[in-house]
């Protein structure tokens, strides 16, 4: 397999991951007693977390051609931005949308997690590039 393929569908595996253990994750810190704080739920964003770097750090060395690192860093950029943000906490103000505020807030929160690590490698081999065509 090439390597395109393969960063394809890295990358497809990591927002489904990202997607689905948002809902799981979504669904546990919804049911806990301790909601976030759980320590349940902070191990299981834990693990996520740390199989989305991993697969972000991958996507960052193997993926982006140098047409493509100003559109993927934007995106990234808004994915982490919008992924620290409070922009959903206006769902928990009532308590038949907790689960929405959760969901909303984990899936948001792995997907920045996956493109966060990519994009700092790519930021770093497109400056790179820019003081090698010096």
């Amino acid at each position: 397999m090439e390597m395109e393929k393969i960063a394809r569908w890295i990358f497809v595996a990591g927002v489904i991951i990202a997607i689905v253990m948002g809902l799981v994750v979504g669904v546990m810190a919804n049911i806990a007693t301790l909601h976030l704080a759980d320590s349940n739920v902070m191990s299981a964003e834990a693990y996520v977390t740390l199989i989305l770097l991993i697969l972000g750090i991958v996507i960052g060395f193997i993926s982006v051609t140098s047409k493509e690192v100003t559109p993927f860093l934007v995106a990234a950029i808004a994915l982490v931005v919008v992924g620290t943000s409070t922009v959903w906490s206006f769902l928990a103000l009532k308590s038949q949308l907790d689960l929405l505020y959760y969901w909303a807030t984990e899936i948001v929160a792995f997907i920045a997690a996956f493109a966060a690590p990519a994009a700092v490698i790519i930021a770093i081999r497109s400056l790179l590039a820019l003081e090698k065509a010096k």
